[in-house]
């Protein structure tokens, strides 16, 4: 069965490949139509989230929010199958990083860094994009598929361009061992904690939010400096990076101070583009009082 999905998957990729991007986007459309209109995926919990996050937002206003993510997320799932055979050139294109000076100036100095996002716009261009455009050698934290076929050759189309994909079973591991050259460390901060007992909570986008501690624990533990990752949206089938300063010295901050700092920065761009957040997954399935 395994062997099965993973055959189907190639095919897809195949498809996509000899795909042009305005092709592409016509069948995004219709991908769109069946997901929303028939298949009605995740309906309930993203109309849910929406709703709680955005009570000041009325029903017309929450169903055409959640119409422009649909969409988005038409495109982000067809972008990431044309990114298993997208070009460098295409990707370079499609994947502005505006300003690498950035986290290069750390590198110049001798120092790694993490590099804190989320998945907002298009994170699947940027694991093919951000190795390429900075001087650190880019390591990705990310969680593993099921599938043993589509995880060796998803790992190694998505690594192809620099990045080095670590699973976050394994994140110790990347910072057991000082690197011989600084390393950028990327770290999605934006997902439902495993572990709620070492979860730091705060309020986040009108919720009593349980977040990962995974970020602000190994920036105090490797006194390294953070940066987030801004993404944006300038047109259909167009991203653009910039990275922002978050903390130099986070061995300064008190507890939690990392992490609330870097959610406030989030949700002001999610507040400014909500559709270009993933809503589809359940954020706030856990509440304080229910583990205590």
């Amino acid at each position: 069965m395994k062997r099965l999905e993973y055959l189907s998957f190639r095919f897809l990729v195949l498809c996509s490949r000899i795909t042009p991007f305005f092709l592409l986007y016509f069948w995004a459309d219709v991908f769109y139509f069946v997901v929303y209109y028939i298949a009605g995926y995740r309906k309930k919990v993203v109309f849910g989230n929406l709703k709680s996050s955005f009570p000041e937002k009325s029903e017309k206003e929450i169903k055409q929010l959640a119409k422009k993510f649909y969409r988005h997320l038409a495109d982000v799932t067809l972008e990431a199958i044309k990114g298993m055979t997208i070009s460098e050139k295409q990707i370079k294109k499609r994947y502005v990083i505006e300003n690498a000076d950035v986290p290069n100036e750390y590198f110049d100095r001798g120092q790694s860094v993490l590099l804190i996002t989320s998945h907002y716009g298009n994170w699947e261009y940027g694991m093919l994009g951000t190795d390429m455009a900075i001087k650190h050698q880019t390591v990705a934290l990310y969680l593993p598929l099921t599938n043993p076929y589509s995880e060796h050759y998803g790992v190694a189309r998505r690594s192809r361009f620099g990045m080095k994909m670590v699973p976050v079973q394994q994140t110790k591991s990347v910072f057991a061992t000082p690197p011989e050259k600084p390393i950028g460390v990327i770290m999605a901060a934006d997902q439902s904690p495993s572990n709620l007992e070492r979860a730091i909570w705060l309020d986040f986008l009108n919720h009593d939010t349980a977040c990962i501690h995974g970020p602000e624990a190994y920036a105090k533990k490797m006194n390294l400096p953070a940066l987030y990752m801004k993404i944006w949206k300038p047109k259909r089938g167009h991203y653009k990076l910039t990275f922002e300063k978050l903390i130099d010295n986070p061995q300064q901050y008190a507890q939690g101070e990392i992490t609330k700092l870097y959610f406030k920065r989030l949700e002001e761009d999610i507040r400014q583009c909500p559709e270009y957040w993933l809503w589809s997954h359940r954020r706030w399935k856990h509440s304080r009082q229910s583990e205590n």
